[in-house]
C-alpha cells in the first residue's frame, strides 16, 4: 500500500493551526468571523477540519492573526491545497470515507468491537458475509467494491512505519459464525497471524467477566501526528459520530485502557483463538457446545 497524505488530516492540521492562532490573538469565533466577513459556521468548519479553506481565506486569516513569516504562510497555503486533493478511497464512494482518510495517517489506532472482527483484520469472505447480512441490501458489485477498499486499507498494518493497532474484542466476536464454520476458521487464522505483527495487539474480553465499560458500544480512537488532534469514531446503526473534544478523547482513552486491563493478555488471547479455531475445524460438537473462555482469577 502506498502511503498517502490524507486530505482529511491536512484539513484538521490546518484547522488546529488556525484555532491556535485565533486563541493567541484573543478573538472569539464570532469576532474573527466578523472581522473577515465570514459566517461563524464557515470559520468553525475550517477550524474543525470539516470545511475547505481557499487561498484567499488563508491570506485573510494570516493578515488578521499577524502571520507575516513567508514560510509559515506558505505552509498553511500548502495544507489548504492538500486539503482539497482526493485520496485513493474517494474513488470508492464509501459512506465512511472521512474515517478512512483519518485512519490513513493515524500513528496509533485503538479499536473496541463488541460482536465482530475489526475491518483491518477481516478476511474477504468474512467481510462479504457481513455485507450480505446488512441492511440496506447492497448489490454484489458494490459489496465487491467495498471489500476491495477494505483490503487496500489493511495495507496500513504492514506498510513502512505502520501505526500501532490495539484491538479489544468481546468474546462474542469469536463465537458469531459469520459466513459459516469454514469462513470463521479462516478468519480466526487471520487473527492469529495478525497478532504476531510487532505493531498489532489483540485482546479478548471473556463472557465470564460480565459487564464492562463498553458492553453496548463500538469505537475507534485515532491518534494523529502533532499538531493534529486525535478523534474518536463511534459507530452506530443509524449513523456514526466523531468526537473531537479533549474531554471526550480522554474519557474514551480511559475506557480503552480499562478494557485492556480486564481482557485476557495478548498471549492468552492467541491461545484462546487457537482453541476455538480447533473447535471449528473438528466440526464434531453442536454450536451450543462451543467452549467459553475463562476470565482472570
Amino acid at each position: 500500500m502506498v502511503e498517502v497524505r490524507s486530505p482529511a488530516v491536512r484539513r484538521r492540521e490546518l484547522g488546529a493551526i488556525l484555532r491556535a492562532l485565533r486563541t493567541q490573538k484573543g478573538f472569539t469565533v464570532e469576532q474573527a468571523a466578523a472581522q473577515l466577513m465570514f459566517s461563524m459556521s464557515k470559520l468553525s468548519r475550517m477550524e474543525t477540519g470539516h470545511g475547505v479553506a481557499g487561498p484567499r481565506d488563508i491570506r485573510d486569516l494570516c493578515d488578521l492573526y499577524g502571520v507575516t513569516e513567508a514560510a509559515e504562510r506558505e505552509r498553511m497555503m500548502q495544507l489548504a491545497r492538500e486539503g482539497k486533493q482526493a485520496g485513493w478511497w474517494q474513488g470508492y464512494d464509501l459512506p465512511y470515507s472521512t474515517y478512512v482518510g483519518l485512519e490513513a495517517e493515524a500513528i496509533a489506532i485503538s479499536d473496541f468491537q463488541s460482536s465482530v472482527v475489526p475491518g483491518l483484520l477481516q478476511t474477504a469472505d468474512y467481510a462479504r458475509a457481513g455485507h450480505e447480512g446488512a441492511m440496506p441490501r447492497l448489490s454484489s458489485e458494490e459489496i465487491e467494491r467495498r471489500i476491495e477498499a477494505k483490503l487496500t486499507r489493511q495495507g496500513l498494518l504492514t506498510q513502512a512505519n505502520p501505526p500501532s493497532f490495539r484491538t479489544v474484542l468481546d468474546e462474542a466476536a469469536l463465537h458469531r459464525m459469520v459466513g459459516g464454520r469454514r469462513v470463521m476458521g479462516t478468519q480466526l487464522e487471520r487473527l492469529i497471524e495478525a497478532a504476531h505483527l510487532p505493531n498489532v495487539t489483540i485482546q479478548i474480553i471473556p463472557f465470564t467477566l460480565g459487564a464492562h465499560p463498553a458492553v453496548e458500544s463500538n469505537f475507534n480512537i485515532l491518534e494523529m501526528p502533532a499538531p493534529t488532534p486525535g478523534v474518536v469514531f463511534v459507530e452506530g446503526l443509524v449513523g456514526s459520530i466523531y468526537l473531537e473534544r479533549s474531554d471526550d478523547l480522554e474519557r474514551y482513552r480511559e475506557v480503552f485502557e480499562s478494557l485492556q486491563t480486564i481482557a485476557l493478555s495478548p498471549k492468552d488471547t492467541i491461545d484462546a483463538i487457537v482453541a476455538i479455531k480447533a473447535w471449528f475445524e473438528e466440526l464434531k460438537t453442536a454450536p451450543g457446545d462451543l467452549p467459553h473462555l475463562s476470565g482472570r482469577a
